[in-house]
């Protein structure tokens, strides 16, 4: 094991100007090459004090603006419309670039897809509880709702609503009687018409 100070944050090891113990293969192979890590000297421990401040004060910053986000969001719903089936299953899942883009626009915050928590795909309509991490230990709980857009009716439910419909009533199917005086009628004054013209 060697100690390295950190000239970058790396995920769960440490901050930046952080000391930290590390494996002499993972500081001499990845750590020091890829300059996420120096010899923790004087001089470097010197040079990297302002960057570690500057680092915690950007963390603080991170920390307070994910509180004003989980204000926001705790308890939000976010509605989706999509295609679906008649059982309910959806052509489209929606996604968690979905869920990401309703959150920034509702917040103004953007939101990597990875600090989305579902339980599992969002591919059936319906309400889903959604956990979004915004900073560490800071997590916000929101409801997805989908619902289908594009659910056909069946055809029995079709034909129902034709037969139910008003203008489909007003309309007299009944056989209509004419007796042949008004048949031959209607030819004579078609036949006068014809020699008056």
């Amino acid at each position: 094991m060697v100690k390295v100070l950190l000239a970058k944050p790396v995920n769960k090891l440490g901050e930046t100007g952080e000391v930290v113990e590390v494996s002499a293969g993972y500081a001499r192979n990845y750590l020091i090459p890829n300059r996420f890590a120096v010899q923790p000297t004087e001089h470097n421990l010197r040079s990297l004090q302002k960057a570690k401040i500057a680092r915690e004060a950007e963390l603080r910053e991170r920390e307070e603006q994910a509180k004003i986000v989980q204000g926001q969001l705790d308890g939000e719903t976010f509605s989706f419309e999509r295609t679906a089936s008649a059982e309910g299953t959806l052509y489209g899942s929606v996604r968690l670039e979905d869920i990401a883009a309703a959150v920034a626009e509702k917040t103004n915050f953007e939101l990597e897809r990875d600090r989305i928590k579902l339980s599992g795909p969002i591919d059936t309509v319906g309400n889903f509880e959604v956990v979004i991490s915004l900073y560490k230990n800071i997590n916000a709980k929101v409801k997805v709702i989908v619902t289908a857009d594009g659910v056909e009716a069946p055809a029995e439910a079709v034909a129902e609503e034709v037969i139910e419909d008003p203008a489909a009533e007003a309309i007299d199917d009944s056989p209509v009687e004419v007796s042949a005086e008004e048949v031959n009628g209607q030819e004579e004054t078609a036949e006068e018409g014809d020699v008056a013209a």
